[in-house]
């Protein structure tokens, strides 16, 4: 190997190392990122982590003064005002390693730079009754529709 190609070697080495630990240092900050909310009454108080994922819940003595729905409800609610604040912290911790014009929200979602019908899954094409070879059981569908 020439000491020209083995420069580039090297030097490619070292960018993918760098790229290594900037990725290991991004992690480590993901895993850090935290983020609570409070219902408006303090009954409720969650803690989520990067990815919106419940990481504690407290519930004041007096939450459980409301119905089981409302505080399930209430929950859900100050859980998801929690996740938010997490998904801007995520955004941030991502923007400064992203392409630039990239969306860290959009590269969080999974979509990055892909248009909805990329997104949705194909249609499956519905075939013809005379080309519907699958197997049935007739007797079945002729008691569930009705006839006994």
């Amino acid at each position: 190997m020439t000491t020209d190609h083995r420069a580039q070697v090297e030097e490619l080495l070292a960018d993918y190392r760098r790229s290594r630990e900037q990725l290991a240092a991004v992690q480590r900050e993901l895993a850090r990122v935290r983020a609570h909310a409070t219902s408006p009454d303090g009954a409720v108080t969650v803690e989520v982590g990067a990815q919106g994922g419940l990481t504690d819940l407290e519930l004041a003595d007096d939450a459980y003064r409301l119905r089981p729905a409302q505080l399930a409800a209430l929950i859900v609610r100050t859980a998801g005002e929690a996740a938010a604040k997490a998904a801007e912290r995520t955004y941030r911790v991502i923007d400064p390693v992203l392409p630039g014009g990239a969306d860290p929200e959009a590269v969080v979602r999974g979509t990055a730079d892909l248009r909805p019908e990329e997104i949705a899954p194909p249609e499956r094409a519905r075939p013809d009754d005379d080309e519907d070879f699958e197997q049935r059981d007739w007797l079945n569908v002729e008691i569930s529709g009705g006839l006994r």
